[in-house]
Order: structure tokens, then C-alpha cells, then sequence
């Protein structure tokens, strides 16, 4: 679904609410500052690509926005909004570290931590909202990132922002499975940008503890689908012992076998949620690593809220994405 929300036809004192209004429904509520109320213009257009991933640009006067604890206090879902800006410089202020972002760059935002988000001048941006399982599911701990600017010029970052501009044109002749896939390839890529990035090896922990948490999740993604996938087995293929492994997890708030878990989890909701995938749920299940089934459906339920059947029968009930401004 495309949408489009402007201030083009609203009146000068309905502008504020409006606004509010529209930002709430295209990323979560926020509260925004603005230097002229009733002079501020703004417009921002939506693209829905499926597996709870959208794609937006965002044209605005000046405007402050602040994340408050008020505003995630009773919302389940966690969400990263990927900001990049085409035109002037954003600021950004969470967990106590400040980035300024120019063209060229992007930098994380997380819902679920207060934060400030402005821009002093006219704004130009686009931003990829994802949920933050989804993302969690295919980087350790993207939350750390969030104190960074990124390069969204060269490398994958630069591949990634390009992708962003290819999108809009060719949306309205794609197919419902082509937004799915196209949405999954845009996570893919932001997290290739992440991991070519050398400062993340340093951020929020010693670079070699880093180093080593990379290695280990890069080879349970080329082996998730073997249900012998221990600790043990981990630790020998990382060529480190099962005790250090442990170690190397124990401020991350997960054991290594819970978040083995989440990442099959994660990869077994893609799959239900690919309209093209006609494997059974219990094939997909055994294919990343579940070899009991009716633990799968309790901890998939336990873990998305729906049991898988329901999941994958919800996601096939959604209308075909349309055109609607």
C-alpha cells in the first residue's frame, strides 16, 4: 500500500494536529516543536513492503520530535526508524550520546528509548522503519548502533541508499511478493552496512569480544538448520571453548541457546510470512532447526503472540497492497 499524507489542503491552525496526526500513523507518536505553526508545510509518502517494513520520504519545514517514555509505555512491538537525509543536516540525541547526520550518512533511531530528533533547516529524508525483531533477528544488539553515523555513500550503506530511491518509481507494478522480497533485501543491506563498518567492532565493548560475537553469529547463520547446533558445537566451530562462549554472552541479557532460538524463530516468521513459500509448517520448522513441533508452535506463539498456523493464515488474509493518496 502507498499512502500520502500532506499539509498541502489543511488549514494554517490545523497544521500542528495534522501533523502530529501524520506522523503517529506513519512511524509511532511523537512530540514535535515547531518554529511557525501555522506556516509549517510538510508532506510524507509511504511505501508498505510487507514483514512489518515500510519505506517513507519525509519534506519538512524546521521541527524538533521527541520520543517520551508516555509514548511506548503500552506499546508491545519495537521498531528502528533508519533515517537518511537528502538535504540538510538532522541532529539526534539517545541514551546520552549525540550524532549530527549530514547527506551522505544515516544513523538508527530506536522507539523504545526516549530520544530527540531536529533539523534547523528544511528536510528532505527518507527513512526505513523495521521492527526491531526482525532486525535483532539478523545483527546482535542493533540498539547499540545507535550513537553512530553511517556512510550512505560508498560500500553496502552506499547500496543501500540507492536501493531506497529505486523503490518509489517501480512500486506500483510490483507484486505483493516482490514488496516482501524487496523489504527483506533492504534489512539485508542496511545490516551488510552495519557490519562493513570498523567502528562497530568497538561500540559499547572491547573490540576483540566484538570480534569474537561477529564470528559467532555469522556461523550460526550459515548453520541454522542443523538441529545439533549446541553450544558446544558453536564454541568448536568459533575455535574457542563452550565456557568462553558463555562468557562472551552473559551481558547481552540471552543465553547462547535462547538467542539460537530467537534467530530460528525469526527466520521460520519470514518464511511463514512469504506468500511464494508453500513448504508445510512443520517442514519449515524442521528446515531452521526445530526438530520437536509442538515445542516450535509454543515457543513461536509465545515469542509473535499467534501460533504459527494463525501467523501464516493472518498474513495471507492481508489485501494485495494498493494505490491509495
Amino acid at each position: 500500500m502507498k499512502t500520502l499524507i500532506t499539509t498541502a489542503d489543511t488549514q494554517p491552525r490545523e497544521r500542528s494536529r495534522h501533523w502530529h496526526e501524520a506522523i503517529a500513523a506513519t512511524y509511532f507518536p511523537l512530540d514535535l516543536t515547531f518554529r511557525e505553526p501555522e506556516r509549517f508545510s510538510g508532506e510524507v509518502t509511504s511505501w508498505d513492503l510487507g514483514n512489518n517494513v515500510s519505506l517513507s520520504r519525509l519534506t519538512s519545514e524546521a521541527l524538533r520530535y521527541q520520543r517520551l517514555p508516555q509514548h511506548f509505555r503500552a506499546e508491545r512491538d519495537e521498531h528502528f526508524l533508519v533515517t537518511v537525509p537528502a538535504q540538510s543536516e538532522i541532529f539526534f540525541s539517545q541514551c546520552g550520546k549525540d550524532v549530527r547526520c549530514n547527506p551522505g550518512g544515516f544513523i538508527l533511531e530506536r522507539s523504545h528509548e526516549p530520544y530527540e530528533f531536529s533539523h534547523s533547516e528544511a528536510a528532505d529524508l527518507w527513512v526505513l522503519k523495521v521492527e526491531a525483531k526482525a532486525l535483532g533477528g539478523r545483527i546482535r544488539q542493533p540498539d547499540r548502533f545507535c550513537s553512530l553515523q553511517f556512510n550512505a555513500a560508498e560500500g553496502a550503506g552506499g547500496l543501500f541508499a540507492d536501493m531506497l530511491h529505486l523503490i518509489p518509481p517501480r512500486f506500483d507494478a510490483m507484486t505483493a511478493e516482490t514488496r516482501n522480497t524487496v523489504g527483506l533485501q533492504l534489512v539485508d543491506l542496511l545490516v551488510l552496512a552495519l557490519r562493513a563498518d570498523e567502528r562497530t567492532l568497538t561500540s559499547g565493548a572491547s573490540s576483540v569480544r566484538v570480534a569474537h560475537l561477529t564470528r559467532i553469529e555469522s556461523f550460526v547463520r550459515r548453520n541454522l538448520g542443523n538441529n545439533e547446533l549446541s553450544p558446544e558445537a558453536i564454541a568448536r566451530g568459533c575455535g574457542m571453548s563452550t565456557r568462553y562462549l558463555h562468557e562472551l554472552f552473559r551481558d547481552t541479557n540471552q543465553t547462547v541457546g535462547s538467542w539460537v532460538r530467537d534467530q530460528r524463530l525469526e527466520a521460520c516468521r519470514e518464511a511463514l510470512s512469504d506468500p511464494a513459500n508453500t513448504m508445510t509448517v512443520a517442514e519449515i520448522a524442521y528446515r531452521w532447526g526445530f526438530s520437536d513441533q509442538a515445542q516450535f508452535s509454543r515457543n513461536f506463539k509465545a515469542h509473535f503472540g499467534l501460533s504459527p498456523k494463525d501467523y501464516r493464515a493472518q498474513a495471507r488474509a492481508r489485501p494485495a497492497p494498493g494505490n491509495l493518496t
